[in-house]
């Protein structure tokens, strides 16, 4: 079943649940964010929400973004959803502090060329 969303709604989507990550672990070190399960938690959840959200961006889109292997955000989102247990803390925090920048700026742009089309 396909969404009734846009590629814009998804876009947004993904770049809210990015602040909300960097709001919850600015000032962290590694130590803090591994010590605190409602930081962990929410930063997990949040990047569920990106992987689902990216599932929705139409292919041609992302392909415009090779720079993203957006298979891999879209893999440790079902890592999330369907091995919960099984996620390695130091690689969510590896994601949330070294990827998520990068991912940003890509999403920003992918927000502006939408913008644009419209």
């Amino acid at each position: 079943m396909r969404s009734k969303r846009t590629p814009l709604l998804f876009v947004s989507d993904v770049l809210e649940a990015i602040a909300k990550i960097e709001r919850y672990t600015s000032g962290l070190t590694y130590e803090a964010f591994e010590a605190n399960d409602l930081v962990v938690d929410a930063v997990v959840r949040n990047l569920e929400v990106i992987g689902e959200a990216v599932k929705h961006i139409p292919e041609e889109l992302r392909e415009r973004h090779t720079v993203i292997d957006w298979r891999r955000v879209i893999g440790f989102r079902n890592i999330v959803v369907h091995a919960y247990f099984e996620v390695d803390v130091e690689i969510v925090w590896m994601i949330a502090t070294t990827r998520l920048p990068e991912l940003r700026r890509v999403m920003e742009q992918m927000l502006k060329e939408l913008q644009e089309e419209s």
